[in-house]
C-alpha cells in the first residue's frame, strides 16, 4: 500500500482536528504531526487527537530540530526532547516519530556513529513506538543512507526514514531510487519524505515544490514493486503538491 500525505497542517485548515477531516475528505492518508519547534501538545490533545485519527488517517510524529546526538553537552537534552516526542507519539497512536540525529561537527564518523546508536539503544527501551533515522540532506549532518539502515539493524525499535528529497541533494543532483529500495527490502514499511529541493556543494539548501527529483519516476517503480510506503509531503506547496502525488500515483 501507498500511503500520501502532509508534513502537518493543511494550509486550508484552522488545526489539527480540522486537518484529519480535510485529508480523510481529499482521499489523502497520512499526517505527520510537527513538533520541529518545541514539543508543545498536551498529553491530553495528543489523545484526542489519535482518537478522532483513527480509522482515518494515519499518523507520525517529527520530533524537534534541536536535536543533536553527536554532541556530548547536548545528547541529554536531545534525548529528552525525542522522548517526550515518542510519550505524545503513543497517544496519538502514531507509527514512528522522526529525528533528526545531528552533526558530525569536530568528531570522526565513526565516533558520531557510536554516539547516536548508544543514544538510540537506550530511548527505544523507554517507548512502545518506533524512533526512526531521517536520512539528511547536508554533507556536514548524520545520516548517510547506510548510517541509517545500519542503526535500524541493530536496534529493536529503531527504523530508517527515506526523505528521497535529502537523498538527491546529499549526492549533489543524484539519486537511484532502485538502489535504495533495494537496501530496504529488509523492513516491512518505508516512512518517507518527498519534495523538491535545492542544493549546494555541501548538500541541502532548502526544500521546494516537487519537481527535482522526479517523483513520476519514483512512484512508477513503488507501484511496479508493490511497496508498502507512506509518503509524507514535505514542499512548501505542502496539501497541493500531496494532492499533485497523489495525482501522478492514480494514472500510471
Amino acid at each position: 500500500m501507498i500511503k500520501i500525505g502532509t508534513a502537518g497542517i493543511p494550509k486550508v485548515s484552522k488545526n489539527s482536528f480540522e486537518a484529519i477531516d480535510w485529508l480523510y475528505e481529499h482521499e489523502l492518508d497520512a499526517m505527520e504531526v510537527e513538533f520541529v519547534h518545541g514539543v508543545n501538545m498536551s498529553l491530553d490533545m495528543a489523545k484526542k487527537l489519535g482518537e478522532k485519527a483513527e480509522g482515518k488517517i494515519s499518523l507520525s510524529v517529527h520530533a524537534p530540530y534541536y536535536i543533536n546526538l553527536c554532541n556530548p553537552e547536548k545528547v541529554e537534552a536531545s534525548m529528552k526532547r525525542i522522548l517526550d516526542s515518542a510519550k505524545r507519539a503513543e497517544l496519538l497512536k502514531a507509527n514512528v516519530v522522526v529525528i533528526h540525529s545531528g552533526f558530525y561537527g569536530k568528531l570522526e564518523k565513526g565516533e558520531c556513529y557510536n554516539m547516536v546508536l548508544d543514544a538510540f539503544e537506550k530511548m527505544t527501551k523507554k517507548t512502545s513506538v518506533n524512533l526512526g533515522l531521517e536520512l539528511m540532506g547536508k554533507l556536514s549532518q548524520f545520516g548517510t543512507l547506510d548510517e541509517i539502515i545500519k542503526i535500524s539493524k541493530e536496534v529493536d525499535g529503531c527504523v530508517p526514514v527515506i526523505d528521497f528529497a535529502h537523498a538527491y541533494a546529499r549526492n549533489l543532483g543524484k539519486i537511484d531510487y532502485e538502489l535504495i529500495l533495494r537496501k530496504m527490502k529488509s523492513f516491512k514499511h518505508i516512512h518517507a519524505h518527498f519534495s523538491g529541493i535545492r542544493y549546494g556543494q555541501r548538500g541541502e539548501i532548502n526544500h521546494e515544490p516537487i519537481g527535482h527529483p522526479s517523483f513520476k519516476e519514483l512512484a512508477k517503480l513503488l507501484k511496479k514493486k508493490k511497496t508498502d510506503i507512506t509518503l509524507i509531503c514535505e514542499s512548501p506547496l505542502l496539501e497541493k503538491d500531496a494532492l499533485k502525488m497523489k495525482n501522478i500515483l492514480n494514472h500510471i
